[in-house]
């Protein structure tokens, strides 16, 4: 993951030519910005050989990547063919995403369907240990990060991810602090942001700082979690507290924006953090 803290976009810049990965990945780099998370959210239409190119192209501009799975996920679906369909898109993204040399992929694992979150935790724990297990046999070592979600019909909360993170070798976070906030309606402030990175600590160790998946934008939400992203200027989220605890934490790894001005935020990000 590198010895510092990367930021970067989800998906290519909005203002890369062609907008392709590869496009994206040439953009990142002359932007200064340090990697890019490889969006495959409508599903993985990307073949082994541009795999592969993607990855030189990547490694040759010194741009790290990540990508994120199909929204098309459920651990909890009600009928087992869906669940089944859901471990498939898991495993394709991760056997892809192995061809460039992606550490991780960033997945929502399910929705509660009114089921009790602790029967849910179970369901989604166990079907997730197969899908490991599948990956191993086949020699892949990417991670499958359990993202944190922002509306209270999901499943990811804090508590979730990090459990399961620590309960399943091979799996392992991805924070969205904008998520985080939006669920709760707090998780805004240094001191939050400072709580919330030792319980990462407490619950994975020191490893996991030096190696986190973070996503960040500005985000809308209301009673039921999150709308909507937003800019960070545009929103009431405290990123410049955030990147203040990442700082005093020492924190390693990669930070996604997924604002709507996803390379303008992603600088912000960057040039804030410098700053401090």
């Amino acid at each position: 993951m590198g010895e510092k803290l990367l930021f970067g976009t989800a998906g290519a810049p909005v203002s890369a030519k062609p907008p392709t990965t590869e496009g994206g990945i040439e953009r990142v780099a002359e932007l200064g910005l340090g990697c890019m998370e490889v969006q495959f959210v409508r599903g993985v239409k990307m073949s082994e050989g541009m795999a592969r190119m993607v990855g030189e192209v990547a490694k040759k501009r010194g741009v790290a990547l990540s990508a994120h799975g199909p929204y098309f996920i459920n651990l909890n679906a009600k009928e087992g063919e869906k669940v089944i369909a859901s471990q498939e898109r898991l495993i394709q993204t991760a056997r892809i995403a192995s061809l460039f040399a992606a550490e991780g992929i960033v997945f929502h694992a399910a929705v509660y369907f009114d089921r009790p979150p602790q029967s849910v935790y179970a369901t989604v724990k166990r079907n997730l240990e197969q899908t490991v297990r599948r990956l191993r046999a086949e020699g892949n070592q990417v991670l499958l990060r359990l993202e944190t979600l922002g509306k209270g019909s999901q499943f990811g909360t804090l508590e979730e991810v990090l459990s399961l993170s620590a309960e399943v070798e091979g799996v392992a976070p991805c924070l969205d602090f904008s998520h985080l906030h939006a669920r709760t309606g707090r998780l805004n402030s240094y001191e939050e942001f400072i709580a919330t990175l030792q319980q990462v600590e407490e619950k994975l160790g020191r490893q996991a700082l030096d190696s986190m998946h973070i996503h960040v934008s500005g985000i809308l939400y209301g009673r039921h979690g999150e709308i909507k992203h937003l800019n960070l200027r545009d929103s009431d989220f405290h990123y410049i507290e955030l990147l203040k605890a990442l700082k005093e934490f020492g924190v390693k790894g990669l930070v996604i924006c997924e604002s709507p001005d996803r390379e303008g935020d992603a600088l912000l990000l960057q040039q804030t953090y410098d700053s401090l």
